[in-house]
């Protein structure tokens, strides 16, 4: 696949006009019989969550620490192969494992000194590239973490705002 030709229309309609390459992304939560679960609407699927068990989740669902680490190895899964394939880096395979740690004490309000949520994230890339030079995979590292949006905004957060409206 030649991902320069795919990509070079939508580059040329983001430069001419800059405004045309901001997107706005939306997930819905939504309340399923158990205060456990969810759903989560995003747009073009629907998926189901729940808590994890070590809150009292019955390990049917993601959690959402599931799907944190499951965004964060998919975006860098495909951002991976699109740069490998871009640059001309030969590769017979690609993977991403993503784990991450954390201390349910803080989740629980246990312990007011246990942070909530995740101290720690490991992504793992494996590549299988016996053709490439070592200079082509040091490059694919590089642009592979540089372009993955998840990775950076895990790594440099975006403010959030929250707002709260009752009906």
């Amino acid at each position: 696949m030649d991902i320069r030709s795919v990509q070079r229309p939508l580059k040329e309609q983001y430069r001419s006009n800059p405004s045309s390459s901001r997107i706005t992304l939306t997930a819905k939560g939504g309340e399923t019989s158990t205060p456990l679960s969810c759903s989560v609407d995003i747009g073009r699927a629907i998926y189901q969550a729940e808590a994890h068990t070590g809150v009292g989740g019955t390990g049917t669902a993601a959690c959402s620490g599931d799907l944190l680490l499951g965004a964060l190895a998919a975006c860098a899964q495909i951002t991976c192969q699109l740069v490998a394939t871009a640059m001309g880096v030969p590769t017979q395979h690609i993977g991403v494992t993503v784990s991450g740690d954390m201390d349910l004490q803080g989740t629980l309000g246990i312990s007011k000194e246990v942070p909530v949520g995740f101290d720690a994230i490991r992504v793992q890339f494996q590549i299988d590239a016996p053709e490439a030079t070592p200079e082509q995979v040091r490059a694919l590292q590089e642009k592979a973490e540089q372009y993955c949006v998840v990775m950076q905004t895990l790594l440099q957060p975006p403010k959030i705002t929250t707002e709260w409206t009752r009906s």
